[in-house]
């Protein structure tokens, strides 16, 4: 009888030790009992019923998925390589084990489907420049998707976009066409601006015939100082007298070094 007895609370005890579960903090327990469900369990160390209740663990922390590059034809018929990240949290664990059978795969499926239509329906430029656009739009569609599943998308990443080696040089030429069109512009700019300064410029020489004669003893002036040039320049007699009216109207110093002037040449 003792035996019995015995044996009686070794196996309440070992029953008892069986219940016991314990999860971390990152961890729940979804718990069946008679094949339904009785609830989510956790954080923490909590009892079940041995035998009666099952137990099937899950991972809330956010998971990180790798899309492999995805073959597409993008709007304006570019065929294309992309590939992205996605990011994803479990809020609800007993959805994610009763509405789907994986739900990993699940996610990973929907993601891949998503990418490859919504980049199909963007033309290349938008794809390259407006990444941000097509990873919202991404989330926002994988998200609605996996919200029967308790499953929440954080974020999508489009990491890589492959583009055709033909495509690329086309795309190079395109922008050094570009380059070249903006410099011919701002050379066209500068030209004009020019233009109107020389059109005032001959006005003022207009109204007033002597500055051309002065204009060009400046320049004779800015040739000259090179000692090694030579220049002959035909000048009208009536220059010639103003050039003699100035050179009476200086002071005997400057008179002085232009006679020197004239001795060496």
């Amino acid at each position: 009888m003792e035996t019995i007895t015995g044996a009686f609370f070794a196996l309440l005890i070992s029953l008892a030790v069986a219940g016991l579960k314990l999860d971390r903090e990152y961890q729940r327990g979804v718990i069946f009992r008679l094949g339904r469900i009785n609830g989510v369990r956790g954080p923490g160390v909590y009892w079940i019923l041995p035998v009666i209740d099952q137990k099937t663990q899950i991972d809330i922390r956010t998971k990180t998925v790798n899309i492999e590059p995805q073959e597409t034809v993008t709007a304006d018929s570019v065929t294309i390589k992309v590939n992205a990240v996605l990011y994803y949290r479990i809020l609800d664990p007993a959805k994610a084990i009763n509405r789907v059978e994986n739900y990993q795969m699940a996610v990973y499926q929907a993601a891949l489907t998503t990418l490859r239509n919504v980049v199909g329906q963007n033309i290349l430029d938008d794809v390259l420049q407006n990444r941000d656009k097509i990873n919202g739009k991404v989330q926002e569609i994988v998200d609605e998707i996996t919200e029967p599943w308790g499953v929440v998308i954080e974020r999508v990443e489009m990491k890589d976009v492959e583009i055709p080696s033909s495509m690329q040089r086309a795309m190079a030429k395109e922008a050094e066409a570009i380059r070249e069109k903006r410099a011919r512009l701002i050379k066209a700019s500068a030209e004009q601006e020019a233009s109107i300064k020389l059109a005032e410029a001959s006005q003022i020489i207009m109204n007033n015939p002597a500055a051309l004669e002065l204009r060009r003893l400046q320049m004779l002036t800015e040739i000259g100082a090179e000692n090694n040039t030579t220049t002959l320049v035909m000048m009208p007699s009536d220059l010639l007298v103003l050039a003699q009216r100035l050179s009476n109207s200086l002071p005997d110093e400057h008179k002085s070094a232009n006679q020197h002037k004239d001795l060496d040449i």
